[in-house]
């Protein structure tokens, strides 16, 4: 196992299950994004499971690397939908959702890398 791959899917796990936690625990700062994005506040649960999801399959594909091959794919789509969300309203704060999205297709390539 490469360095790499251990070093970019734990930090990427980190940040990902991070916001995971924010978004079950019923954090004011995903409702407030979601408010932002009009996205209707039931629906925070939901993203925050899928968030839990990626994370989880990040770090079983320690052991199982396809499972973290598909965890990255899922989590690059999560990541761009969110933009698509964003750009939905015109907001231009991309910074978060940047920061979210190079560590995922980062962490995607160290995978697929990681497989060959």
């Amino acid at each position: 196992m490469s360095t790499a791959y251990t070093i970019v899917t734990l930090v990427t796990a980190f940040l990902t299950g991070s916001a995971a936690v924010f978004y079950l625990i019923g954090h004011e700062y995903p409702k407030s994004q979601a408010d932002m994005k009009r996205i209707p506040r039931r629906y925070v649960p939901v993203l925050g499971s899928l968030l839990a999801a990626g994370t989880a399959g990040l770090l079983t594909g320690f052991a199982v690397p396809p499972i973290g091959t598909a965890a990255a794919v899922g989590l690059v789509l999560y990541f761009s939908g969110a933009l698509v969300a964003h750009l939905r309203v015109g907001s231009r704060n991309l910074l978060g959702w940047a920061i979210f999205f190079v560590t995922v297709v980062t962490d995607l390539a160290v995978n697929l890398l990681h497989l060959h």
